[in-house]
């Protein structure tokens, strides 16, 4: 699922008018803030955040300098991207990390929220950041929140500390930290109790874990999908309990995403992550202004770099350069590439990643799942050393061929043709990026450089 896709696909087709235009008039601009005004409220984004936005957007898009330079479109669509950036936090806000270990970082919020299975991520976050995290499972109420924890904490290889039955958070909380003190631990992060809905009780405990640890983050964990209410919740726990950061959750539902257009401009709290999928490692570093690149579909390069960094070694992308760059790019290559981008996340999503992604639509909607790709590898294997080569040879005969072969259907191999031809567009376009033919200073993957 691509983050905002509903908010995201309005608001580009508004601002695709405005560029094609030669010239604006303030009605054109008008008529377009009001279309992005509607987009805005339909993704549940708060009423007052909406009306502060367009205001500040038109006050600098109806200027004499705008509508009568020469790329007038491009000039809103500059500030539009330039406000929506400022109305998320404008930069990256990263962990108040401790300048005397451990730091220790509190996840607070209401139950289904995701709160415990974001503690994982998180911890999972910083293990793959070179720290030694301890997971603490201090909600002693919701059945079965303590062994999901150590489930979560096993499949990680993290650590998780627990106490036996009728110890209190509080305790929990105090002796965690003496153990990661003996241990070298950094961070600690506690998985509090949440609550069907806030009340006295909860927040009080959350004051005493506060005032018995001394935390350096608060940080709220918020169900984007939840839309106002995500807000109204935040402003609440803020007061109460006084927030430092917020992880947004389930953004891949789309559903009601404005949550997070709303949250820092209401509460005044930075979204610190946001969750991006159910695995563990589908926990992202909230920058605001990558994120409204993505919402205008101008592209997020740069997160592409940051995940392909991660899930390719040195020799296996220096490897597939050299292929890239002698067009030697087969079937074989294709089947190893989506094996790979499969660690990277979903293709749909991908390749929203890339600035104008038009061009591979045969991609779109191809699921990197172990049974797809199983009926893939089939299909391949299927095929002469020569035909994976060069596909270009595989004629109706071989087809059904191919087709009997690998258990499947010649509309399966049809597709999978399809689907490799695109790829290999991707790919040129990839090697582009990565030798610096269409963008300045570093290639794609700076790391092969």
């Amino acid at each position: 699922m691509v983050l905002f896709g509903s908010l995201a696909e309005k608001l580009q087709n508004t601002l695709r008018k405005l560029k094609s235009k030669g010239k604006l008039s303030e009605a054109e601009v008008n008529e377009a803030l009001r279309e992005i005004r509607l987009a805005l409220l339909e993704a549940d984004v708060n009423f007052k955040v909406v009306k502060e936005f367009l205001s500040k957007v038109k006050e600098r898009a109806v200027g004499q300098e705008v509508l009568e330079s020469l790329t007038p479109g491009q000039q809103v669509v500059k500030i539009v991207y330039e406000e929506l950036a400022n109305l998320m936090g404008s930069h990256e806000s990263k962990i108040n990390w401790a300048s005397r270990p451990p730091t220790v970082i509190v996840l607070a919020g209401l139950q289904g929220s995701g709160k415990t299975t974001t503690a994982a991520k998180l911890a999972y976050f910083c293990q793959k950041q070179g720290r030694r995290p301890l997971l603490v499972a201090a909600d002693v109420y919701r059945p079965a929140a303590v062994e999901q924890l150590k489930i979560l904490g096993q499949q990680c290889q993290l650590p998780v500390f627990s106490l036996e039955e009728g110890c209190s958070p509080v305790d929990i909380t105090r002796l965690s930290l003496e153990q990661a003190v003996k241990s070298g631990y950094d961070p600690v992060i506690v998985d509090t109790a949440g609550r069907l809905h806030i009340d006295e009780e909860m927040m009080d405990e959350l004051r005493a874990i506060k005032g018995t640890i001394q935390p350096h983050e608060v940080l709220l964990v918020l169900d984007a999908m939840t839309g106002q209410d995500a807000v109204k919740v935040a402003e609440t726990f803020h007061q109460q309990v006084g927030l430092t950061g917020v992880i947004l959750t389930k953004l891949d539902g789309d559903t009601r995403g404005g949550a997070a257009l709303s949250v820092r401009a209401v509460t005044g709290c930075p979204i610190k992550f946001i969750g991006v999928g159910e695995k563990v490692e589908a926990l992202e570093a909230f920058h605001p202004d990558r994120i409204a690149a993505r919402i205008l579909g101008m592209g997020d390069v740069l997160t592409i770099i940051e995940r392909a960094q991660a899930a390719f070694d040195q020799a296996q992308a220096r490897e597939f350069q050299r292929k890239l760059r002698q067009k030697d790019f087969t079937l074989e290559d294709f089947l190893e590439q989506l094996k790979q981008i499969k660690k990277m996340g979903s293709l749909d999503e991908l390749l929203s990643l890339f600035p104008g992604s038009g061009p591979f639509k045969q991609l779109k909607g191809l699921q990197v799942d172990e049974r797809e790709l199983l009926h893939m590898e089939a299909i391949i294997q299927s095929m002469t050393p020569e035909e994976r080569r060069n596909p270009t040879i595989i004629n109706g005969s071989r087809k059904r061929r191919i087709a009997a072969g690998s258990g499947t259907s010649v509309q399966a191999v049809n597709r999978l043709l399809r689907q490799f031809s695109e790829a290999q567009k991707l790919m040129e376009r990839l090697s582009e990026l990565s030798s610096g033919k269409k963008t300045k200073g570093k290639g794609f993957f700076p790391f092969l450089s």
